[in-house]
């Protein structure tokens, strides 16, 4: 099965295929570890919650194509659009493990103090591949594009847990958060805070 249909389904099964994929820009690769789920008008924590604006437009399209938006004044987010177009959903791409064009991804985050650093949330992908506005409603699952999603080698075994930085009541308690279980010194948070959030799913 295609991404591509994958992504016209549930929003959460999507999340979960993207484990394992690899996102690529140029010289940059690098494996997707942590995702998670944002569906629309039953979802308080998705963008989608109040229907359209100008800034979640791009939330709306297709399937499979670039959501970027900013947050806190100061951070970038990478987002791929899920569900029929006209219906709100994407998955966050939350953390990666850096594999190709290291030295680039350093140079564009100095801040990182090691390679376990690099990658490890959704804001540091976002510096690492020097992603903002202008790659908003990209075709992420086209091969020839410089910029996109290619799959890669299936995930053995998943954990899912409470999605991060939503308030509470802003479906806080959904846990549509979904990591590789043999990957996680590459998410977002430390591994033991990060095992006591999250569970095997059945």
């Amino acid at each position: 099965m295609s991404f591509r249909s994958v992504l016209s389904g549930d929003v959460r099964s999507a999340a979960i295929a993207f484990l394992g994929a690899h996102l690529v820009c140029g010289e940059l690769r690098a494996r997707i570890v942590e995702t998670e789920a944002y569906r629309g008008l039953d979802d308080p924590g998705s963008h989608a919650f109040r229907g359209v604006t100008s800034r979640n437009r791009f939330m709306f399209g297709p399937a499979g194509h670039a959501y970027v938006y900013f947050t806190y004044g100061m951070h970038w987010m990478l987002n791929v659009t899920a569900q029929e177009e006209g219906i709100g959903a994407a998955v966050l791409i939350r953390a990666a493990q850096p594999i190709d064009g290291l030295e680039t991804m350093r140079r564009n985050r100095p801040k990182a103090s090691t390679d376990r650093g690099l990658l490890s949330g959704p804001a540091k992908i976002t510096a690492a591949y020097r992603i903002t506005r202008e790659h908003n409603g990209l075709d992420l699952l086209d091969p020839a594009s410089p910029f996109h999603i290619e799959p890669g080698e299936p995930v053995q075994e998943i954990l899912c847990g409470t999605r991060i930085g939503l308030s509470p009541g802003r479906g806080d308690d959904l846990r549509w958060r979904y990591a590789d279980a043999h990957a996680l010194e590459w998410v977002s948070r430390p591994l033991q805070e990060l095992t006591s959030l999250l569970e095997k799913i059945p």
